[in-house]
């Protein structure tokens, strides 16, 4: 199957009626252990007539060993970027999908801390349900797009820095309780993941909430 690169076609239409675009894509939704993250990548007209970075992807499309250099060409491509947190605390508290919510939420705030009018701004959302309008304390224009972490260079951006950003705490996080082997799983449902829950219990990091022992293995 082709590897299907982002593009800036969509985005550059939205500038026309927008004065910019913040795009915005989670990671960490699925696993056992540590927050989810989501990322928010600033675009303005002027920046969407700039060229792609090269090997720019969904994170997922990336190997684990491009994607700090790839991120490192979104953050100095994009005007502006942030990362929006919720941890494991939070999410058992609320629940992943609000926890998602006040992620971005606070992704926007990071982003928007520069001056950003969000009245003008269109925020862009990777997936099919809007999870931050209803969390979010002001007004948002707010778009879903499926498949937009694969198809728009702003979410591709998003993704991608937001991965590295996450991977990073989960491989510090690793140095606290190394048997859940976080530096290789990054927290999500591996076989040895599963077995050192089983031996040892759950960390402060994990997500409590969750039924994890019969979580399936995805590593």
């Amino acid at each position: 199957m082709a590897v299907v690169s982002p593009t800036l076609t969509l985005e550059r239409r939205l500038l026309r009626e927008y004065t910019t675009i913040i795009a915005l894509d989670e990671v960490g939704r699925g696993a056992l252990a540590g927050p989810v993250a989501v990322g928010a990548a600033l675009m303005d007209a002027a920046g969407a007539r700039r060229r792609v970075p090269e090997g720019l992807r969904d994170s997922k499309l990336v190997t684990e060993k491009r994607r700090p250099d790839v991120a490192a060409r979104a953050e100095a491509w994009v005007q502006g970027s942030g990362i929006g947190w919720s941890s494991a605390a939070e999410i058992d508290q609320v629940g992943i999908m609000r926890a998602l919510g006040l992620a971005a939420s606070r992704a926007i705030l990071a982003v928007s801390a520069s001056g950003v009018d969000l009245s003008t701004t269109l925020i862009i959302l990777d997936g099919n349900h809007d999870y931050v309008s209803a969390v979010h304390p002001e007004r948002l224009t707010v778009r879903s797009i499926v498949k937009g972490d694969r198809d728009c260079a702003s979410v591709s951006s998003a993704s991608v820095i937001a991965k590295v950003a996450r991977d990073t705490l989960m491989q510090e996080l690793h140095a606290q309780h190394p048997a859940y082997q976080w530096d290789r799983n990054k927290g999500y449902a591996s076989q040895e993941h599963r077995d050192a829950i089983r031996a040892g219990g759950l960390s402060p990091y994990h997500r409590a909430s969750w039924a994890i022992a019969d979580a399936p293995t995805l590593f």
